[in-house]
């Protein structure tokens, strides 16, 4: 009887280092996870999670998630699909099966499986459209455009204080929206790889880093070399040579880390 006791005190100490060890702690977190397609986890200050796309794999989403939601998490904030296709669907379809979202904000064609699962947790969905706003426990996460076709997809800004990321994740449709941007620092840019990087557009921003997703699929991918993709930013990263991108802010001031050295 003794030693059952010990054991579940010790089995109840784990748990509570653990819950510790994984408490939020009042910084904004953004990750790009370095699955197939495109898929972000952005942490609110205040420890709420909200995932943006999610790939084309169900398993490897489900892994990276449990990377940095706490084991005992079940909730989202909310969700948001930025482009119906299957570099983004199938992912965050599977993560609905095990976490259940708020909201959900998504292009107002989604339909199939996708709004079958969220009907069924009753959750409320949104068209994806300008000038949504979404307080995500103290930072801001505004829809900028969006954009049917093979050149759509969405161009979203989250702020937190000064800081500022962009996730324009989609084709030529959403470029427009940068011209309001034009001279304001973004801290972080999240852009496809395949697309072309010298627009006039882009060079009117002040990027400080750039991660490249991967999910956006052109005709004819642009062939820029990494030297070449570094007039963008001083900083430029890519999944597959670094794993998960993480930005980490207080609000002031960032810093990236990586998965891989």
């Amino acid at each position: 009887m003794q030693q059952r006791l010990w054991w579940f005190t010790g089995l109840i100490g784990i748990i509570g280092v653990l819950a510790w060890l994984q408490r939020p702690d009042g910084n904004l977190h953004v990750i790009l996870l370095p699955t197939a397609g495109d898929a972000i986890l952005i942490q609110s200050p205040g420890g709420s999670f909200t995932l943006i796309d999610g790939g084309r794999d169900p398993i490897g989403l489900a892994v990276e998630l449990g990377k940095y939601l706490p084991f005992w998490q079940r909730r989202l904030a909310a969700v948001v699909l930025t482009r119906i296709d299957d570099q983004r669907v199938p992912g965050q379809l599977g993560a609905l099966r095990r976490y259940q979202p708020a909201l959900a904000l998504a292009p107002a064609d989604v339909g199939g499986e996708w709004r079958a699962v969220l009907h069924d947790l009753a959750v409320p969905i949104y068209q994806l459209q300008p000038g949504q706003q979404l307080d995500l426990g103290g930072t801001r996460l505004r829809v900028l455009t969006v954009h049917e076709g093979e050149e759509g997809g969405a161009v979203l800004a989250l702020e937190y204080r000064a800081i500022r990321v962009l996730i324009h994740t989609g084709g030529s449709s959403g470029d427009a929206a940068l011209a309001a941007l034009a001279g304001q620092p973004i801290d972080l840019l999240i852009y496809p790889w395949q697309r072309p990087i010298d627009t006039p557009l882009l060079d009117q921003l002040r990027v400080q880093a750039v991660a490249f997703s991967t999910g956006f699929q052109a005709a004819e991918p642009a062939l820029h070399t990494l030297y070449e993709r570094r007039r963008l930013a001083p900083q430029v990263y890519h999944p597959k040579l670094d794993g998960a991108i993480r930005l980490i802010s207080d609000g002031r001031a960032i810093k990236i880390t990586t998965q891989l050295p």
